[in-house]
């Protein structure tokens, strides 16, 4: 019997701290039904204190979630807090989020403050939360780099204070895999009580080892992983909720399942882009332009003889609709053959090797051999050949 992965969509909170993808209230609401019908566990609504928008936009999400929790951020400060409780009023399932900075570099350069006085704000702001919800998760922001043997204090303590769900962000995106793996499982280890919370991910894309990062987590021990559409979030991004999602389910021998909804993931995707005004690279994995296409010869031929030749996943699994063959200079007889077949064009293997040597001079001048230069290229051939 596999484990469930809880999936923690911030895309609306550390998502839109990206530059240029601020969204109104209207936005982000249409987002977060969206976002609830993809099947995710917890949606991060936003951070309350930091805007009249922002308040408005969580109380209005937490008044329209049906099924999913919705949660608000906030820092270990009482008005934080206060406020964040009052924006989640309507939520059928609300949960506080709460933390401060427990690495060395946080607490003598940005609090200018002690190991001691840190654990003590910690226990403090799970505490206030804890007047407003049941469900409070802690964040022990960078975490990943932080002593473990400090850590595991910390993740003591706050759940003993009453923390559900204890986040574990490697925030400046530092850690490799392994090390967020061994840190997990020292807290795992270490934490006497930590069966009486669950232990989440979020990971940053500094290093581009957010969603491996978030692998090793769960592998150790975490049961909860916190990520965006697209990888959206500040700096590089966060850990893409697509990539997760898929790992999951392609690695099943892990163990683990999500309830998320895969044959949404590439319509979200585009929706996300197209309302946060955020490109989708084309070489994104699983939802990206080019992540079901082929332009390699050698590719296009193994993929149209076997798909899982070069491809671990079915794009109708993420709903992406079907693969690409792409033709370029690099394609070989095989791939133009297809695509000639696929336009209507009946032609046998000596029409092709012909077609061939005309197609290369075509290919050699640009990008990417579109459908009209098909045409062109057979009616030139010989136009009686074609059954249209």
């Amino acid at each position: 019997m596999s484990e469930k992965i809880f999936i923690f969509d911030t895309t609306l909170r550390d998502g839109e701290q990206v530059p240029g993808c601020k969204l109104n209230t209207k936005e982000k609401l249409d987002l977060a039904l969206h976002i609830e019908a993809l099947g995710v566990d917890i949606i991060e609504a936003g951070f309350p204190i930091s805007s009249p928008g922002d308040f408005d936009s969580v109380t209005q999400i937490s008044k329209a979630i049906k099924t999913a929790t919705v949660c608000g951020l906030s820092r270990a400060v009482q008005k934080d807090i206060e406020v964040a409780g009052e924006a989640l009023k309507y939520a059928k399932r609300p949960r506080i989020h709460t933390g401060i900075g427990t690495s060395d570099y946080h607490i003598k350069s940005k609090f200018n403050s002690n190991r001691e006085d840190i654990l003590a704000r910690a226990i403090q702001c799970v505490k206030w939360a804890r007047n407003f919800t049941d469900d409070v998760e802690f964040y022990a922001e960078d975490a990943g780099r932080t002593d473990n043997e400090y850590l595991a204090r910390v993740v003591e303590a706050v759940i003993k204070a009453g923390a559900t769900v204890v986040n574990i962000p490697d925030t400046t995106g530092y850690c490799l895999p392994y090390q967020y793996g061994e840190k997990i499982a020292y807290l795992i280890n270490n934490v006497s009580n930590v069966d009486k919370a669950i232990l989440s991910c979020h990971c940053h894309n500094d290093l581009g080892l957010a969603t491996a990062n978030s692998i090793a987590g769960i592998m150790s021990g975490a049961r909860q992983i916190e990520c965006t559409m697209n990888g959206l979030g500040e700096r590089a991004g966060n850990t893409a909720l697509e990539e997760v999602v898929m790992i999951i389910q392609q690695h099943k021998h892990m163990g683990f399942h999500t309830d998320i909804h895969a044959k949404q993931l590439y319509g979200l995707s585009r929706e996300v882009s197209d309302v946060m005004r955020m490109p989708v690279q084309p070489n994104k994995a699983i939802v990206g332009a080019n992540a079901f296409s082929h332009s390699s010869g050698i590719h296009q031929d193994g993929f149209l003889k076997d798909a899982t030749t070069y491809e671990i996943i079915n794009p109708e699994e993420v709903g992406a609709g079907e693969s690409r063959i792409v033709l370029t200079a690099r394609s070989g007889r095989s791939a133009l053959a297809h695509r000639f077949q696929k336009i209507g064009y009946a032609f046998n293997r000596n029409d092709i090797d012909v077609l061939y040597e005309q197609f290369v001079k075509v290919a050699d001048q640009k990008k990417e051999v579109e459908e009209n230069d098909l045409h062109q290229l057979a009616r030139a051939y010989n136009p009686a050949l074609a059954t249209k």
